[in-house]
């Protein structure tokens, strides 16, 4: 009897084992797809939400590095995107009660961030965005 409980918990083990593999699996999976987006008022606007969200408290990506090194004040950047759904160009266009460190910090932040979608290869998109520390 004893060894038939043990047969069951070990199919059972199994059995969990392989269902946390396949969801494990599913979500890498959907974590890597991008989806092409193709029209340019479609792909700016979509940049534009992403880098509000990542501004947003409690948990955005810029909002807890600003955060973190205490950044103060309102970085406007020109900023270029290219096909590879990442920041290809970044110029600043105005600072208001900012200061040069936390200027260059926000800038390489932005450099690093990356889109959750593709774009059409050998095209870039230009657009200004504000970001209010």
């Amino acid at each position: 009897m004893q060894s038939g409980i043990l047969n069951l918990i070990n199919k059972t083990m199994k059995l969990l084992l392989i269902i946390v593999m396949v969801v494990s699996a599913n979500i890498t999976l959907h974590a890597k797809e991008h989806i092409l987006l193709e029209s340019k008022t479609e792909i700016i606007s979509q940049a534009i939400n992403e880098l509000e969200r990542a501004m947003k408290s409690p948990e955005g990506e810029l909002y807890l590095m600003g955060q973190k090194f205490r950044i103060k004040g309102e970085y406007n950047f020109h900023l270029t995107i290219r096909d590879k759904d990442n920041v290809s160009s970044v110029f600043v266009v105005d600072q208001k009660n900012g200061d040069i460190p936390s200027q260059n910090r926000l800038k390489d932040a932005v450099f690093a961030f990356r889109l959750s979608f593709k774009m059409p290869k050998n095209k870039d998109y230009k657009f200004n965005y504000s970001f209010k520390f």
